[in-house]
């Protein structure tokens, strides 16, 4: 027997923490967090230690797949597979144009350091715009605020040091996400436990008494969609008990009389009322972030999903900066990135600079390109809707949308209409089952990669770079591979920042990567040597005086968001009796959560994840299952305006009465029969995406959903 261990990190989700991987006989046996890693120090969390199994498991993807005429799939030599695939595009672009291919990347085709780059290169080469990604599902509106509302060049407040963080619907405990400011996407529980016994004050606003609230000072468990209300309300007190930084916003802060005006009729008592939390810990929460020196506000993808999306975090901006959350002269920027060019940081605004509303455009809604990328809640309509434009392929690098998008009957259609669909999957998943071809992806373990997502998450100029532990699957390609590959049969040069990857010779992972980051503020080559993460403390940026002639100011009104707080103050249905949505009443809200032992509908089919829950259970109060009378383990029918899905109802005490919480991304294709209790369901059966969709990104409302419940029989399932 021979053993060896590697250090590297794990790219199961977005956090990378820092492991090392036993390696006995060829194959991995064990995963355990990296106590020796700087900042890591030992955290894994238990999709991460489950990687053995992700690379071990029958139920992988292993060979590449090809569909065959009677609908099964047979084994097909990778690079023959790349033959076809490369010819069928050819012959789509010379029918139909290059806007007839498309590419979609989901969460897991992140994880790949180069896949986002190369395949829009490729994208970019061929001029094809029809690029997209999980970005304009989940999280587009932050984007979409900050360039409406302006940034600042020095940056905001770490974590790390801060005196009050206010989470909004987001829980870092299980995402591991946040943005920067909120706690880092690594040891979260500890990070938060650590900065509040140094004096840190935690405030969460979440429907839901997550892991995260249980540990925050103040907890105000918000009905879902009045994120606007709560955070006018608090700007409002803010304001009229001068807690913000006057001096900060008479020099960069325009429209501020202005929208004080506006947020005049959310007064604590009104705002109580909608949110359905006192008016007193309006108050307080208000206090406890007004009177704090350091530290902002973030959200996460519960208020990103949620109605009037891109005001909640336009009111998150505003919060911030009404409150000089920002570094200042001489102030060190906590991490200016390690891989990031060099450039100074000044104190300053930098203006207005819209990341939407430019061509080119979708033909669905009126919709344009979203930073850098297509609305992917047209993509369905772009696949279904005849004529010029009409996409006809689909690569899908690590991404579910059968599951994941918008009205999952109209997903399926599009899906089958392609006459290409190519899926880069680890698994069969519901949309790779309705695939051309499965592409059999390099696992993680598997491949180079760096900390390029990562980069600036960290609140310290901190990079990994990890050579490959196990030898390459000569029957799979990584993601930024096939677009190589596609590449390399066409002649036509793929264009990185540092240079042409040239299509005749097969790169390395690493001269990919070094074409991507040609001006790193550490030599990409250093980081490799190291062999492990670290910081790199010569990464050094303070805050420099701003320049002359510097005029630009954060706006508190922008396009639009003037008339979308009147129609907010205007409203009336959270007066009614029920949750009002195309005319019909409605008894619960159904909201989106995060499950720790499954990334989106990754991790579901590994059997240490799967034990930890087998179903997607409709969580529900105990009163709520009381009142209905139901008990925890039957069958429900959940039913919106949309749509309808069966689910397995739970009590969970920890729900707001009045609300009903299940994750995004889970169940198969809709005919998957009795397998609800086994495989859940996909909440996106309760969406549509042409009636309550965003005039900018066009996402619809996937959380804060009006539904009605009943119960129904075992037969049904």
């Amino acid at each position: 027997m021979s053993k060896t261990t590697h250090k590297t990190f794990c790219r199961f989700c977005h956090a990378y923490c820092a492991i090392e991987v036993d390696v006995v006989d060829g194959k991995p046996t064990e995963v355990r967090g990296d106590t020796s890693d700087p900042v890591y120090g030992g955290y894994t969390c238990i999709k991460g230690r489950q990687l053995p199994e992700q690379h071990l498991t029958p139920k992988g993807v292993r060979q590449t797949l090809k569909k065959q005429t009677n609908g099964d799939f047979e084994p097909i030599a990778v690079h023959t597979a790349m033959d076809e695939i490369a010819e069928k595009i050819q012959q789509l672009i010379a029918e139909h144009g290059p806007r007839s291919v498309a590419t979609y990347v989901g969460s897991f085709g992140y994880q790949n350091s180069a896949a986002i780059h190369v395949a829009k290169a490729w994208h970019q080469s061929v001029g094809s715009p029809s690029y997209y990604t999980s970005v304009t599902i989940d999280q587009p509106s932050r984007k979409i605020a900050q360039s409406q509302f302006g940034t600042w060049s020095g940056g905001t407040h770490a974590f790390t040091g801060a005196d009050v963080c206010m989470m909004i619907g987001n829980n870092p405990v299980v995402s591991m996400y946040t943005q920067f400011g909120g706690p880092p996407p690594f040891s979260p529980y500890a990070r938060i436990r650590d900065e509040m016994k140094r004096g840190m004050k935690v405030i969460v606003a979440d429907p839901r008494q997550s892991e995260v609230a249980n540990r925050a000072t103040l907890h105000l468990q918000v009905r879902p969609g009045e994120d606007p209300t709560l955070l006018s309300a608090m700007i409002r007190y803010i304001v009229q008990e001068n807690l913000h930084d006057a001096a900060f916003c008479t020099e960069h802060v325009d429209n501020l009389a202005e929208l004080s005006a506006l947020v005049e009729p959310f007064t604590p008592d009104y705002a109580a009322k909608r949110c359905g939390v006192p008016a007193a810990d309006i108050i307080r929460a208000a206090q406890i972030f007004g009177e704090a020196k350091r530290g902002v506000a973030v959200s996460g993808t519960g208020p990103n999903m949620s109605p009037r999306a891109i005001l909640t975090m336009h009111l998150i901006g505003v919060l911030n900066t009404l409150c000089g959350r920002v570094n200042r002269v001489g102030e060190r920027v906590a991490n200016p990135g390690v891989l990031q060019p060099a450039r100074p940081r000044y104190a300053e605004v930098i203006g207005p600079e819209h990341a939407y509303g430019k061509g080119p455009w979708s033909r669905v809604r009126g919709l344009g390109e979203i930073l850098g990328e297509m609305p992917t809640a047209t993509l369905s309509d772009e696949i279904l809707l005849e004529g010029e434009g009409q996409i006809k392929a689909l690569i899908c690098l690590g991404g579910n949308p059968v599951v994941a998008f918008p009205d999952q009957d109209k997903t399926v259609r599009a899906m089958q209409k392609l006459e290409l669909l190519v899926c880069v999957d680890l698994y069969r998943s519901a949309t790779a089952k309705l695939a051309d071809y499965i592409i059999a992806p390099t696992l993680s373990l598997e491949r180079d990669d760096v900390t390029m997502l990562t980069d600036t998450w960290y609140d310290e100029p901190y990079c990994h770079y990890t050579r490959a532990v196990l030898p390459k699957n000569p029957e799979s390609l990584e993601e930024w591979e096939v677009y190589w590959e596609l590449s390399h049969r066409t002649g036509v040069a793929l264009s990185l920042p540092g240079g042409t990857l040239d299509p005749t010779i097969r790169p390395s992972k690493f001269d990919v990567l070094k074409l991507l980051m040609p001006e790193a503020r550490i030599p990409l080559k250093e980081i490799a040597e190291i062999g492990q993460g670290h910081i790199f403390e010569s990464v050094q940026v303070t805050v420099e005086p701003s320049r002359a002639g510097q005029t630009d100011k954060f706006q508190c009104l922008p396009t639009d968001i003037a008339e979308q707080l009147k129609t907010v103050a205007a409203e009336t249905d959270w007066q009614q009796q029920g949750n009002v949505d195309a005319g019909a009443s409605y008894s619960h809200l159904l909201i989106s959560r995060r499950l720790k032992h499954v990334y989106n509908s990754s991790g579901q089919q590994l059997n240490a994840l799967k034990q930890k829950g087998t179903t997607n259970p409709a969580y529900m109060h105990p009163s709520d299952l009381s009142a209905a009378g139901l008990i925890s383990g039957q069958l429900i029918e959940i039913t919106s305006a949309a749509g309808a899905l069966i689910g397995v109802v739970e009590a969970a005490a920890d729900i707001k009465p009045g609300v009903i919480s299940m994750a995004h991304a889970w169940g198969d294709l809709p005919d998957n029969g009795g397998a609800v209790r086994t495989q859940g369901s996909s909440t996106n059966r309760l969406v549509d995406d042409d009636r309550t969709f965003d005039s900018i990104t066009g996402m619809p409302r996937m959380s804060a959903i009006p539904v009605n419940i009943r119960l129904v029989q075992e037969a049904i399932a």
